[in-house]
This record gives C-alpha cells, sequence and structure tokens, in this order.
C-alpha cells in the first residue's frame, strides 16, 4: 500500500504527539486493538503507512530543524513516549500572518520577518508531493489557516482542519474544495477522551433518561502556548461557538438554552505549570421527574496533546481514502465523528461513528 504523505502546519505539541504516535505504533499488528484509534487498519491504511514530508512553523527555534528535533523543541511541553528518528524534513518557515499575537511573543519567538522570508508554501507542497495538510496552527488564526488551505487547494493536497478556524463547516469553502475535486476535514478535532466529549456523553445520557438541563458550563485550564493564546479573548469566538455547538446541538431546546445565557463552555485560564496536563471541570444542573433537581460535577484531568493524536492519525486515513475515491468537498461522516464543529453534527456519537464505518465501507452519509 502506498504511503499516505502529510504536511504539517504548527509544530506544536499536537504534532509532537502526532509524529510520536505514527513511530510508536508504525509497525503493531493490524489485528491487535490500541487505545485511541478505530482501527490499526483503517480502511486498506495501516498506522504505519503515514509519512511526514513537509513541516511549517514560524518559531525561530524549529525552523531549520529535523522534524524529530522540532517536535520537542520549546516551547513545546507534552510528554515523551516514542523515540523519533531523523525525518529527513526540515521545518520550513511559514508566513506569520495571525498566528502570533503580541502577547505570544516571547513564548512562540516568531522569526524576524526583515531577515527571513516565509517560503512558498504552495511550491514546498508541489516538491514534497504532499498528499493531504493537517492544520495544527494557533486558535484564532483565521488568515494564516485560510492561507494554508488555499495553499493545498493550489497544491492539490487534501486539508484537515484540528482547528477552530470554519473550513469543512463553512460552506463556501466546503465548495473550493468541491470545485477542485479535493476532500476537506473538520472543523476542530475531538480529543479521545476530552471535555467535549465526556460533555456530550453527559448531556445525551441526562436527556435520553428524560432530565430537563436548565443550565451547563464547561471550563477548561492548562499550561501550554495554547493556552496562553487563548488568553487573549478576541481569539475565541470560533472556538467557543465549536464548544458551544458540540453540546447544544445534542438538545432540542439547546438554542434556547444559549439565548437564555445558560450554556458557558470554553477555556478559562491559563496556569503555566501544568504544562500540556488539562483540567476541565463540568458541571450540570436539571430537573428529573417531580421536577426534583439533579446536579453533576465533573473534574477531568488529560494530557491534552496525545488525547487528540490517535483522532487525528484516522482523520488523516480518511481524508486519503477520500482522495483515493475522487471524494470531494466536505467528507460528512469522518468529520462528525472526529470533530467538534462538523459539517453536519451526528445525532450521537454512536451514530458519527456507525457513519464512518459506513464510510470506511464506501457510504459517506451526504
Amino acid at each position: 500500500m502506498a504511503k499516505i504523505r502529510v504536511a504539517i502546519a504548527g509544530v506544536g505539541n499536537c504534532a509532537s504527539a502526532l509524529v510520536q504516535g505514527v513511530y510508536y505504533y508504525a509497525s503493531v499488528p493490524e489485528e491487535r486493538q490500541i487505545p485511541g484509534v478505530m482501527h490499526v487498519k483503517f480502511g486498506p491504511y495501516h498506522i504505519g503507512d503515514i509519512e511526514f514530508v513537509a513541516a511549517f512553523d514560524v518559531n525561530k527555534r524549529k525552523i531549520g530543524k529535523d522534524l524529530a528535533e522540532a517536535i520537542f523543541t520549546k516551547p513545546n511541553n507534552t510528554i515523551k513516549f516514542a523515540n523519533v528518528p531523523k525525518t529527513g524534513v526540515i521545518v520550513k518557515p511559514g508566513p506569520i500572518l495571525d498566528g502570533v499575537t503580541l502577547h505570544m511573543k516571547d513564548s512562540f519567538t516568531p522569526y524576524d520577518e526583515e531577515s527571513i522570508r516565509p517560503v512558498n508554501v504552495v511550491e514546498e507542497l508541489k516538491a514534497a508531493r504532499a498528499d493531504i495538510v493537517v492544520n495544527f496552527l494557533p486558535v484564532g488564526s483565521n488568515l494564516a489557516t485560510a492561507y494554508y488551505a488555499n495553499a493545498a487547494i493550489e497544491a492539490r493536497a487534501a486539508f484537515v482542519n484540528c482547528i477552530p478556524v470554519f473550513i469543512a463547516s463553512d460552506p463556501s469553502w466546503a465548495r473550493k474544495f468541491r470545485e477542485v475535486g479535493l476532500p476537506v476535514l473538520g472543523d476542530d478535532i475531538k480529543s479521545q477522551i476530552g471535555a467535549t466529549i465526556l460533555h456530550r456523553a453527559l448531556i445525551r445520557l441526562l436527556h435520553m433518561r428524560g432530565v430537563i438541563i436548565d443550565e451547563t458550563y464547561q471550563l477548561n485550564i492548562g499550561g501550554d502556548t495554547d493556552f496562553k493564546n487563548m488568553l487573549t479573548e478576541e481569539r475565541l469566538a470560533s472556538k467557543r461557538i465549536s464548544k458551544t455547538k458540540a453540546i447544544t446541538t445534542l438538545l432540542p431546546y439547546g438554542e434556547i438554552l444559549e439565548k437564555k445565557g445558560r450554556v458557558r463552555i470554553g477555556p478559562s485560564d491559563y496556569v503555566p505549570f501544568l504544562n500540556n496536563t488539562k483540567i476541565a471541570y463540568i458541571f450540570i444542573r436539571g430537573r428529573k421527574f417531580g421536577n426534583i433537581p439533579i446536579k453533576i460535577d465533573v473534574k477531568l484531568e488529560v494530557t491534552d496533546a496525545p488525547n487528540s493524536a490517535g483522532v487525528v492519525i484516522d482523520a488523516i486515513r480518511a481524508a486519503k481514502i477520500a482522495l483515493d475515491r475522487g471524494m470531494s468537498g466536505a467528507i460528512i461522516g469522518p468529520s462528525a465523528y472526529f470533530f467538534k464543529h462538523p459539517p453536519k453534527q451526528a445525532p450521537s456519537d454512536e451514530i458519527a461513528r456507525e457513519w464512518v464505518e459506513l464510510f470506511i465501507k464506501g457510504k459517506d452519509i451526504s
């Protein structure tokens, strides 16, 4: 089976966990069940069929380094769980655009635009013969994400959008990919067991059991650059929408709760000593039979980056299958299961998983 040639935009913690994961499971027997992926062999593709062929970042500490070294370069601070050999992929300077806010310059140490010129990403993707571009840019990078999405289109590569800038779920962007015959998956990757998936499970359980939900919140704190970046509220608009809709769309009265201000979901603070640990607090208040109140308080603690890496591995393989089949535009089934803000929300995560299994067999949900 041919390799899946992957380019990465943004060599942060999530990229580190993705690269490590591919090498960690590259030779695992396909009949083995491993944590964090749907199947060792997803359709015709094994985890080890993923090959990294290009990488872009703006951090001068990472630029010029082999990807195997760059993924462990500060400010990256996620756990190291795999030894990654030299890849031969040198991290190139991508355009800065809106990828670095003023308060993040010390952390991201962006290159000096007077002495270093960004590469032509389209040419780099073509030279690397990339099949797929994976977007790991910082939250709020609207212009930069649009740049890489356009670059993928020009370079004839599929696009997997792991951040809450709306591409796959934006009909105009989906149309652009459809018109050139390329697939796009997104938006905003779900973790394996993260705050959103746990919150969704609790909300669905309560609704299924007939509880009327009156209010809920989800507050997240962490100590990596993702949380520091999100201290700027204006960069959070799409993130809050993505995480909120992932919850409220499960309820027939979800929009009413939003309008009443009874839902609050999203990042709340940056605690440096937590490093790549993420802590989520989930609160739900509702009413059961007899209008008797019920309240749920949950605390979830995870290492953040590896929590999404297996999901991205599956999304990459779904994108390659879509490419192989000549599919174009937003890929509905896989997006519904792998992402918080897909083009079409499934009624439940169980149904979304069924959609992915159907996709593997050759049937995507339209």
